[in-house]
């Protein structure tokens, strides 16, 4: 089920919330098991089929973790951690990897039958999941006895199919509390702005750029030569697209979850604003990073064996993190780009430190700083969206110049004499092969705008801590939302806007990994 869709709007949360607060008055214990009830229905209202997957993977991990717990220190805990985490991974590598690792066997001479296996949705937030859990019942951080609530905290509802990825020691404590199971009008209306916010983001801006983006992706497939202009476009709008999609998957995850009381972790914060890659990697899919930098990178050693050392693992885990988004090299590729950046980035600042250069960039220097991660960030962004690697590159050349700069013809006239001076320099005005013209840039400008120049949802509702994690820091007064009419307005407005965009079945990007 999407929470972009009516069904999910209009029957799914209403029944939900009713049963929730009216079970909860009576026991807690039977709200929470409604609660997980409705949440194995909004998964199995995809493929019912795959519940039985999902239970199974939740009654496996929840015996594996009782007895790591009951195991505590001993070397039998260790070697269940070992087994419970190696079954997870084969689990997921084989819904998620299977066809791809047999198609490469066969691009080197095998023959063997693709599997042809349907991935799951949300199999590898619901096992990094528990993988999770499995690794903080080891360290002694977590510990749950009752199955209903581990039931919850696995299919929750509002971050089953693409994340926050969680920990059981920040959710659970949550559903112990009273408070969490009686209605509270603050957390409706802040839930419920946030929600709004998320779904507009969603159905208006992230739908409304992505016409802008198959035909350039398709046209390498297609054996359409694109310009630096086509190129550009397309992957820009993606980029925006992306950035949308997701912000606002996030904000909808965290807006329903404040709606039953319960503060996910916050998951999304204005990347495009980082002026470094590392910075980057604090703000985009912030629970994912944390997870590859707690289990993955630190498991490899981290930075405590050498510089050679940490280099490697920081590769390493970006490659793998890179292959988690997808079973295709164009992912592995986009990692390792993306691992590049960082080792690039960590070599600059000991090189800074090394030469005394502690002195803080200004306005200008900052701008500069979050240009150039922005654009490296754009062109890791073609091969995360193209379907073939040859694709990636065709689009890439092509925005590296390498067939030309090309204006829309009808630009020529319009530009005057400027449009006369390009022309005898060197750039052709003729029709363009998926350039949009004057409305898709507008669109581009317009996503830009609210990217690097507006407050995020949690800046603005920041005084009613929307949720974990938020960083200290404010905006301008007149930003700060309160319940007051102005922003009931605003949030109605919103909200209708982006209901009367529910007019195709439109999945978040994210659900695909």
């Amino acid at each position: 089920m999407l929470f972009n869709s009516y069904p999910f709007l209009f029957v799914f949360l209403p029944l939900a919330l009713a049963g929730f607060f009216l079970l909860g008055r009576a026991r807690p214990l039977l709200a929470a098991g409604w609660l997980a009830l409705t949440s194995l229905v909004f998964y199995g209202w995809w493929n019912p089929v795959y519940v039985a997957l999902l239970l199974a993977s939740i009654v496996f991990n929840f015996v594996v973790g009782l007895a790591i717990v009951r195991e505590a220190g001993t070397r039998r805990a260790r070697r269940l951690l070992a087994f419970g985490v190696a079954a997870n991974l084969v689990l997921l590598g084989y819904y998620k990897y299977a066809d791809f690792f047999v198609s490469n066997l066969n691009a080197l001479g095998a023959d063997l039958p693709l599997p042809q296996v349907i991935l799951p949705l949300g199999i590898s937030f619901f096992t990094f999941t528990q993988i999770a859990f499995l690794a903080d019942a080891y360290q002694g951080k977590a510990a749950e006895y009752r199955f209903t609530h581990y039931c919850l905290f696995v299919t929750y509802f509002p971050h089953l199919i693409a994340g926050p990825v969680l920990h059981h020691r920040e959710m659970m404590p949550q559903f112990g509390r009273a408070e969490s199971y009686r209605l509270d009008w603050e957390n409706l209306a802040v839930g419920f702005t946030i929600f709004f916010i998320g779904l507009f983001k969603k159905t208006v801006i992230a739908d409304g750029i992505a016409v802008y983006v198959r035909p350039v992706f398709e046209a390498p497939g297609r054996d359409v030569a694109l310009t630096a202009l086509d190129a550009w476009g397309g992957v820009l709008a993606y980029t925006f697209q992306l950035y949308f999609d997701f912000s606002g998957y996030s904000d909808m995850a965290i807006g329903l979850s404040r709606l039953f009381g319960v503060r996910l972790p916050l998951n999304f914060h204005s990347p495009y604003k980082a002026a470094s890659i590392i910075d980057f990697w604090r703000r985009w899919h912030m629970t994912l990073s944390r997870f590859l930098r707690d289990y993955l990178y630190f498991g490899l050693g981290g930075n405590r064996r050498g510089r050679t050392r940490r280099y490697v693992n920081l590769m390493v885990t970006m490659l793998l993190g890179g292959l988690w988004h997808g079973a295709n090299w164009t992912f592995v590729i986009w990692g390792g780009l993306h691992g590049l950046y960082l080792l690039a980035n960590h070599a600059w600042r000991e090189l800074r430190a090394r030469l005394g250069w502690n002195r803080q960039f200004g306005s200008l220097g900052k701008a500069a700083a979050v240009l150039l991660t922005f654009l490296v960030t754009v062109v890791a962004w073609a091969f995360f969206r193209a379907d073939t690697l040859g694709d990636a590159l065709a689009i890439v050349q092509a925005m590296a110049g390498a067939n030309g700069v090309t204006l829309p013809y009808r630009w020529l006239d319009k530009l005057g004499a400027a449009g006369s001076w390009l022309a005898q320099h060197g750039v052709r005005f003729e029709n363009t092969a998926t350039f949009g013209g004057g409305t898709q840039v507008n669109w581009i400008l317009i996503c830009g705008l609210i990217a690097f120049c507006t407050p995020n949802t949690q800046e603005i509702l920041r005084a009613f801590r929307p949720a974990l994690g938020v960083e200290p820091g404010g905006v301008a007064r007149w930003w700060h939302w309160r319940p007051a009419w102005p922003w009931l307005a605003a949030t109605a407005v919103a909200a209708a806007c982006a209901v009367l965009s529910l007019t195709a079945v439109s999945e978040f990007i994210y659900f695909q990994f």
